[in-house]
């Protein structure tokens, strides 16, 4: 074997470095916004406050990243001083948009594995942390951000326990900064029938019932740790699942079925846990039942078929209706999305075609999201005290048409909406002469 020449190792490292550097570096990434440095006042707006309430000739105002002043038709006195004042006559408020089970922060290029920090290896990982992998300098961030998403649940995904989701804040130098809240456990539950590629037909799951009981055990192994108090030797992952037998953090499990739903709702009754379920695609069908147990439901998208053949074919579109009617808490998403979260609010807004009113539509995304993640308190609705996260469009912001963006703060901090497509776009306009 011939010998290693070490100068020419480390200028081939040094070269492979410099050129992919813009690639890890994400040197063109616009940089976190500084903390709210005097008091900012949006005026004459109409003001959609996120809990179905809208304010006409309304103005806003923020101090120290809070909401201190929101009023309809309001008077000033000359000398009353006020700070940054921006007129916003013609414009509509809105709170920040809150994305659900994503994975932004977590997915960069779909096709590099290095990358893809969503999933990890093995089927029991409640001590994966999301937050540990999240990536303040994503590339993709500033793009789903620039359309008014403020806010993202990064979640992980794969096996039958994926780990513990995030809520994050969208603007941050790095993940300390970023976490608004680490919220709950993720499962997987199994699938009653699956599909069998060979004859491309439908298939029963017959290990179905050794799946959910294998859960049950692992869960009662969980819950006996917790019980126990201390321990000599800590067990990382049954630390993890601690919080969810006090209810401090809610079991989000990836359910779609009547079926495999109902025994869902039977096995965190069981435990005794605060359960959400996430997808709920059949959950029009149980809406009664939900609301009775007060089971709160982050859809999957609206721009999607039904999964059951049976089905109607705008059912995704009718869904968010049928549960709102029947007093389900529910919020609208994009499932494992990460660039795609900046369509989040146009699903919303052809959910507002279908029996949904526009205030519910934008409920869906802003305030019932927040209080589905237990962040009511800080974000979701534009409220005295409450963080000043909001947009400020030119139009209406559920409707792709109209949709302009032209301010955006996160706790009072405006924030800059460039991004990498808005910068092609200024590049290729000017080639090809396009105003």
């Amino acid at each position: 074997m011939k010998p290693v020449n070490f100068k020419v190792l480390v200028l081939t490292i040094s070269i492979l470095t410099t050129n992919y550097s813009p690639l890890f570096a994400q040197s063109d990434v616009p940089a976190p916004a500084p903390k709210q440095s005097q008091s900012v006042y949006l005026t004459h707006a109409t003001i959609h406050i996120g809990n179905g309430k809208v304010l006409q000739n309304a103005t806003i105002g923020f101090e120290n990243g809070k909401i201190i002043f929101l009023e309809e038709n309001p008077v000033f006195k000359t000398d009353e001083p006020m700070g940054k004042v921006i007129d916003c006559t013609g414009k509509q408020i809105y709170p920040g948009i809150i994305a659900a089970n994503t994975k932004v922060g977590l997915d960069e290029i779909e096709a590099v594995r290095a990358t893809n920090d969503y999933a990890e290896v093995g089927n029991y990982n409640p001590d994966a942390r999301a937050i540990i992998a999240y990536n303040t300098d994503s590339r993709v961030t500033p793009t789903v951000r620039s359309n008014g998403v403020l806010f993202a649940q990064s979640t992980p995904l794969y096996g039958t326990i994926s780990g513990t989701s995030a809520v994050v804040q969208l603007d941050a130098w790095n993940w300390e900064d970023a976490l608004v809240k680490e919220d709950g456990v993720w499962l997987n539950w199994p699938n009653m029938r699956g599909w069998d590629y060979e004859i491309s037909a439908p298939k029963v799951n017959k290990d179905y019932d050794k799946q959910v009981n294998a859960l049950r055990d692992y869960f009662r192994d969980a819950k006996s740790y917790a019980e126990a108090g201390a321990h000599d030797k800590t067990n990382l992952r049954f630390e993890a699942m601690r919080d969810l037998f006090s209810k401090a953090k809610t079991l989000y499990v990836n359910v779609d079925r009547v079926k495999e739903m109902q025994h869902a709702i039977a096995f965190a009754e069981e435990f005794n846990l605060h359960l959400v379920i996430s997808g709920g695609d059949e959950s029009w069908q149980i809406a009664d039942e939900l609301a009775k147990k007060n089971i709160a439901v982050i859809l999957g998208k609206t721009h999607e078929l039904p999964a059951s053949d049976d089905a109607d074919i705008d059912q995704q579109f009718k869904t968010p209706s049928l549960l709102k009617k029947a007093g389900v808490l529910f919020c609208l998403s994009i499932p494992g999305g990460f660039w795609q979260e900046r369509n989040l609010a146009f699903n919303a807004g052809s959910a507002a075609t279908y029996g949904l009113s526009k205030e519910d539509a934008l409920t869906a995304i802003t305030f019932s999201t927040a209080k589905i993640l237990g962040v009511e308190n800080k974000i979701g609705s534009l409220e005295k005290g409450k963080e000043a996260s909001l947009i400020v469009s030119a139009g209406d912001v559920l409707d792709m048409k109209t949709s302009n963006i032209e301010y955006s703060f996160i706790s009072g901090r405006q924030i800059d909406l460039n991004n990498k497509q808005k910068e092609l776009n200024a590049k290729f306009s000017k080639k090809y002469g396009v105003n």
